[in-house]
């Protein structure tokens, strides 16, 4: 009997990540592409590509029930990217946001029928099932990298609203009237804790202060969230700042996050999540500064326990099995 297997993808800012998955949620192999193409096309091609090598590499195309995609936008309902901000290839070449028929358009090129939900919701399966989740049916998964994405878990079930959009939580105003977003909206919690707000607190802490650093020694416009995280394994005063700024903003609105559904636990899973040591206790500290007295020191913070972005992959790939 030959061997069932199911296709997860992870659609990131920067790039795309590709797995092929057994019943058991091993992933078998796996791939990444550059998310960062001009247009659709490109994109497509170059997605089709890696799926069909995969695929060739694993196995027969008769041994796969589907393909499971999360996204930024992803729509579970319709199966499209709405207006990601993050895309290029998602907007016209005037910079207006498209809605993109992904699930159909990979349908199309690769015969396997398609599902597509929001990125962070995909990761919430995963974590649900194989990670740092595994048993809870009320929890909030915050995804942390180029921007900010969220799954919302409640009585086991991942919540999309009526129109597929529920959760997004990265897009709540964390400061009235604060920095731009890519969304259009100003003060957006993504705007001040992605990796990328990181660093653009860094450039304004070194603009806006005297306070010696070894970030100075880098050129200021090519600053990231990593040289942050290095500067402060190294002791830096302002890096550990940065962090405690970011740890902060992040606590404040986990303790809003938690009225909304009193969760379990919330699961923190992305590349800045691994600055841990030093975001771990002061957000901790921050959120329960915060939270009404019913919730005080019960909420759990957890930091996935899946590598890269496995959550994502095997979450969405887990969509698939019901194709």
């Amino acid at each position: 009997m030959e061997e069932a297997l199911v296709i997860g993808i992870d659609v990131g800012g920067q790039s795309t990540k590709i797995g092929v998955i057994d019943i058991q949620g091993n992933i078998k192999a796996q791939s990444v592409i550059s998310s960062l193409q001009e247009d659709i096309n490109s994109y497509m091609e170059d997605l089709t590509k890696a799926i069909k090598a995969l695929i060739a590499k694993t196995g027969k195309i008769s041994q796969f029930k589907g393909i499971g995609i999360g996204a930024p936008n992803g729509n579970y309902y319709k199966g499209t990217i709405d207006s990601a901000p993050n895309l290029k290839w998602a907007h016209d070449p005037q910079g207006n946001p498209l809605e993109i028929q992904l699930s159909e358009m990979i349908k199309d090129q690769i015969g396997l029928p398609t599902v597509v939900t929001n990125d962070a919701n995909a990761a919430a399966v995963g974590e649900m099932t194989y990670g740092a989740a595994k048993g809870m049916k009320n929890f909030i998964m915050i995804t942390l990298g180029t921007g900010v994405g969220s799954g919302i878990v409640i009585d086991g079930k991942v919540v999309y609203g009526h129109d597929g959009f529920a959760g997004e939580l990265g897009h709540t105003t964390i400061i009235r009237d604060g920095r731009q977003c890519a969304c259009g909206k100003k003060g957006c919690l993504e705007t001040y804790t992605s990796a990328m707000g990181v660093a653009r607190t860094a450039k304004e802490k070194l603009n806006n202060s005297s306070i010696p650093s070894i970030l100075r020694d880098i050129d200021i416009d090519s600053i990231s969230s990593k040289d942050v995280y290095d500067a402060a394994k190294k002791g830096d005063k302002l890096a550990i700042e940065i962090f405690d700024y970011t740890a902060k903003l992040l606590g404040q609105a986990f303790a809003d996050f938690v009225a909304f559904s009193a969760p379990e636990a919330i699961v923190l899973f992305g590349g800045l999540a691994r600055s841990k040591e030093f975001l771990e206790e002061p957000i901790l500290k921050y959120m329960n500064e915060n939270l009404l007295g019913i919730w005080k020191n019960k909420i759990q913070l957890k930091f996935s326990l899946l590598k890269d972005s496995d959550a994502a992959i095997l979450g969405a790939g887990a969509l698939a099995w019901d194709l």
